[in-house]
């Protein structure tokens, strides 16, 4: 793979569009906040800037060049793009941040599409738990791993399915932005609970080696077992604490807001 200054070209395409996107995100909150400032709006810009750089981060040196030579590495990435990058970024509100910039017409558009059949299927906490932890089986469980290391298109999809996954499965659980049919606080707490199972028990299986089917010395695959466990669990109470965060005692309800692309 060509390189430059020891990073190869796709890597920094990866990062650079990183960094488009942080910019991006900070121009649409500056003409939001442009129209009407609001309480939170910079702690939701500095969770995102964030999960930019947590992204970037796991893409760059030291961790990539890890990731590429030792399961452990490869574990402490995954854990970066698909649990603590898209809290992170899921945080920040980007749907909120992008509803108040866009004019009226297209805010309704974006609502609208927002309320269809198709995202209401995509956005169910199931279908989250799923694409997220669940495609964890799948990528342990059978050669895609050791395939994805020897072709870095697919390596590259992997990557782009940690982050996307990740941010469905924080938005439906915890996110700050509107979601179709979200259930409430108690059910999203349930299958948090089970995706913390879950993902124990394949923490679990692949520090036993049982099932598992990579090809790295065991102290690397226990290792990675390990930062699974730990890891994760940290990220799933960070997770866990924002979905409380939005708890409504009964005979509370939230004030309702005008959306500020009815203005």
């Amino acid at each position: 793979m060509p390189t430059h200054g020891g990073v190869g070209w796709d890597t920094v395409l990866a990062v650079a569009g990183v960094a488009a996107i942080a910019v991006a995100y900070l121009l649409l909150a500056h003409r939001g906040s442009s129209r009407a400032a609001r309480p939170g709006d910079r702690w939701r810009a500095a969770m995102f800037l964030a999960g930019c750089a947590l992204s970037a981060a796991a893409l760059l040196p030291p961790i990539a060049p890890f990731a590429h030579e030792d399961f452990r590495g490869h574990m402490l990435q995954h854990m970066l793009l698909g649990m603590y990058a898209p809290l992170a970024l899921v945080l920040g509100a980007p749907i909120t941040v992008l509803l108040r910039a866009l004019p009226a017409q297209r805010a309704r558009t974006l609502t609208g599409v927002l309320r269809t059949k198709p995202m209401g299927v995509l956005a169910n906490p199931i279908t989250a738990l799923v694409l997220s932890t669940g495609s964890l089986a799948v990528l342990y469980f059978t050669p895609l791993y050791d395939a994805s290391a020897a072709r870095p298109p697919l390596h590259w999809l992997l990557h782009a399915h940690f982050v996307l996954s990740g941010c469905l499965f924080a938005w439906v659980i915890a996110g700050p932005d509107p979601a179709p049919s979200r259930p409430g606080v108690r059910a999203r707490l349930l299958v948090l609970g089970a995706a913390i199972a879950l993902h124990a028990v394949i923490a679990q299986l692949m520090y036993g080696g049982f099932l598992i089917d990579v090809h790295a010395p065991i102290a690397q695959v226990r290792g990675g077992a390990e930062i699974m466990y730990y890891g994760g669990d940290v990220a799933e109470l960070l997770l866990a604490a924002a979905l409380v965060a939005t708890w409504r005692p009964a005979g509370r309800p939230a004030r309702v807001r005008r959306p500020a692309f009815e203005d």
